[in-house]
């Protein structure tokens, strides 16, 4: 039996990549880019804004401005959906997952060092994008988990009512059985 091995591609570096590593408050944000003056070097800068819509669109006019092509973050809590949400329809955004993004042992960790590294990781290929589903699928699921904890509020506030006129014994028909029965408007 003859065993064939394909031939591992190698990932095509990104020339123009963004990391942000983002808290609840701000985020720090690393572009590497390919350096003007000197070919085959990279350019680095690393700026923090704020986490409110105004900083996060000023974030987006700076990628834009550097030519991002990809811009990922790490997957933390729900803090990554802002800065996602205001930035995917003008550079490709990859959120990750924390384990694919494990810093080095014995190194300290700051939240500019962790920028650095992850768009290290990225600009070599390194990681692979979580899924997260399009604008349009994110409305509707939103939607239908809203109708969802309407219909248990509904659920909830009969029950409630249903045990406030038992307890008073109030409003109560019989079914022509042992057991009464309470009448509740829909």
């Amino acid at each position: 039996m003859e065993e064939i091995f394909g031939e591992e591609e190698e990932a095509e570096p990104v020339a123009r990549v963004a990391a942000l590593d983002i808290g609840k408050a701000t985020l720090t944000a690393c572009v590497r880019v390919p350096h003007e003056d000197k070919p085959g070097r990279r350019r680095q800068e690393v700026r923090t804004f704020a986490t409110v819509t105004r900083s996060l669109l000023e974030l987006r006019d700076w990628l834009i401005c550097q030519g991002v092509s990809l811009c990922v973050m790490e997957a933390t809590s729900t803090y990554w959906k802002p800065p996602f949400y205001r930035l995917e329809d003008a550079i490709e955004c990859w959120v990750v997952n924390a384990r694919d993004v494990k810093n080095v042992p014995g190194r300290p960790k700051t939240d500019r060092l962790d920028a650095v590294w992850l768009a290290k990781l990225a600009e070599r290929g390194m990681l692979r994008p979580s899924f997260v589903p399009p604008p349009w699928q994110r409305e509707l699921r939103d939607l239908c988990r809203y109708r969802r904890t309407l219909i248990q509020e509904r659920t909830r506030e009969k029950q409630r009512a249903e045990k406030l006129l038992v307890r008073h014994e109030a409003l109560l028909l019989s079914d022509g059985g042992e057991r009464p029965s309470i009448s509740l408007p829909s």
